[in-house]
């Protein structure tokens, strides 16, 4: 496997074949792990199908693009401004910014080009949810900064990364916001979680150069932390179901996403390098099951 090919990717094959320049700015998008943009993704159906206008198969076409361009933004800038943190951690030195295959000036114009993409979607979305989603901004910007100021940046991504809840959502409606608020804090919670288990992997060198994270703040506990956050994603998610139809039945649509969560904490093994990323990955499934549940909660009986 080529050196500049990172071991976790998820296309290695493809990766391999591509000529260095491409490579290296597939790998800079993160377009060779495609969790991240899942997980952008899935919230932005959540808010979608709850919203209970049916499949609205166009809109969600537009939101994957912009979660895979706008994603990948996001990890441009990260990799940007992160660069030296980068290259002192061992899984994430042969990034390309950080190992000095590409320059910052073409990382800031791929950067720029990814939000073009991103635009183009925005001009599709009614006035109000162009407003909201312009408002995520602010936040993805303070980002990579919060692994140093706090031991909760995972906090600070859970809002970030659930934005499109509120985009899919507002762009169907514009009533219901104690069901939106309660669905939008439930995936935050969720994204505690699932990127906990992510830190794992780099429990030894984030304390060696002094980065932050909810991995090292639980110490030994995290297994119980992972599952209070868990739990608490989905008492969240059963408020807002409660608040959108007050059924308990309608609560019954949680439970493939409770039991998929359960199994990830009962399996989590922090000592098995693989086992976290495992995990994590996982949660792409996580989010499949919990979009069905809003689908047919929102759309039951329509």
């Amino acid at each position: 496997m080529s050196q500049t090919v990172v071991p976790d990717t998820e296309h290695r094959g493809l990766i391999e074949r591509l000529p260095q320049l491409p490579r290296d700015l597939a790998q800079l998008a993160r377009f060779d792990r495609p969790i991240g943009w899942w997980l952008l993704f899935w919230p932005c159906v959540f808010g979608v199908w709850l919203a209970g206008a049916g499949v609205q198969i166009a809109l969600l076409a537009w939101l994957l693009l912009g979660a895979v361009a706008m994603r990948g933004a996001g990890c441009v800038y990260n990799d940007i401004v992160d660069a030296r943190l980068d290259a002192s951690v061992a899984r994430t030195a042969a990034r390309p910014v950080a190992s000095g295959r590409v320059s910052k000036k073409a990382a800031w114009a791929w950067l720029c080009a990814l939000c073009a993409v991103g635009l183009v979607v925005l001009l599709q979305l009614r006035f109000e949810a162009q407003l909201v989603a312009l408002g995520s901004l602010a936040l993805v910007a303070a980002y990579p900064f919060m692994k140093r100021i706090t031991w909760w940046p995972q906090a600070w991504l859970g809002m970030v990364f659930n934005w499109g809840v509120l985009v899919g959502w507002t762009q169907l409606r514009l009533d219901n916001w104690e069901v939106l608020a309660c669905l939008y804090a439930g995936c935050a919670a969720w994204t505690i979680g699932y990127d906990t288990i992510y830190a794992l992997q780099d429990r030894e060198d984030d304390a060696l150069v002094g980065i932050k994270s909810s991995a090292l703040r639980m110490g030994n506990h995290v297994h119980a932390g992972v599952a209070a956050f868990y739990a608490a994603a989905l008492v969240l998610w059963g408020m807002a179901i409660w608040f959108y139809r007050p059924d308990v039945v309608a609560l019954a649509a949680l439970l493939p996403v409770a039991l998929h969560l359960i199994w990830q904490v009962a399996t989590l093994d922090a000592d098995d390098p693989a086992n976290p990323l495992a995990r994590f990955r996982s949660n792409r499934w996580a989010g499949a099951l919990m979009a069905a549940a809003c689908f047919i909660v929102g759309n039951a009986g329509a």
